[in-house]
């Protein structure tokens, strides 16, 4: 365990120097499985730029890929995962995610359609004791800075259900937000990739911007 909190302490330190030289980076998770973790590869660059622009941070554009067991992940307070298939963490890699995100990193997993099954599973592994939670449409994580009064929107059909964000907090403090039957990744890529109208696109970079913003705090 010391060494556990020498390493937080240590790796929060090094992303203070990290974001005072360079400015904030967010990073897409690699995991294992054989899930194409790597789908929607317009999607955080598309995200990245419309944060700039529109809430004047100040995120790099070159997204990073870190793995879960990674001691490096601690140094990007928004991690990014997405995918259709499986995915799979095993004991080192569960304990490392966990000790991110209770030391104040933040996961962001989008259901690409098919994911839904191995990852409510595998983050049993990393919380043991806590189940997804349906954050009310009244979090501020849909208030600002853009308003979503009926809470995630509905970016593609796929099962036509409706859109669903789920939640596991840590003191408190939402650590990990999961978002079911939405698909906002889809609706951040590049306009040609799935032919989306600017209104949908528009509303899908608007939440990924309230995502940001709740993170960073910016």
């Amino acid at each position: 365990m010391k060494k556990i909190a020498l390493l937080l302490i240590f790796s929060l330190f090094a992303f203070a120097q990290l974001s005072a030289q360079n400015g904030l980076s967010i990073a897409l998770l690699k995991y294992r499985g054989g899930g194409d973790w790597y789908a929607n590869p317009t999607s955080l660059p598309n995200l990245v730029k419309f944060c700039n622009q529109n809430l004047n941070t100040t995120i790099n554009e070159e997204i990073a890929t870190v793995e879960p067991d990674n001691p490096e992940i601690f140094n990007y307070p928004f991690v990014h995962m997405t995918g259709h298939g499986n995915v799979v963490f095993n004991e080192r890699e569960a304990e490392n995610l966990r000790n991110y995100l209770i030391s104040g990193g933040f996961l962001h997993i989008d259901d690409n359609y098919g994911l839904d099954p191995f990852i409510r599973e595998q983050m049993k592994k990393v919380f043991p004791d806590q189940t997804f939670v349906e954050l009310p449409s009244n979090h501020p994580l849909y208030a600002k800075p853009f308003l979503f009064p009926d809470g995630l929107p509905k970016i593609h059909i796929h099962d036509n259900k409706r859109a669903q964000g789920f939640g596991i907090f840590h003191e408190g403090r939402l650590v990990v937000f999961y978002t079911y039957e939405c698909d906002l990744g889809d609706g951040w890529e590049d306009p040609r990739v799935h032919n989306d109208s600017e209104e949908t696109r528009l509303k899908a970079l608007r939440m990924g911007a309230n995502l940001i913003q709740y993170v960073f705090g910016e």
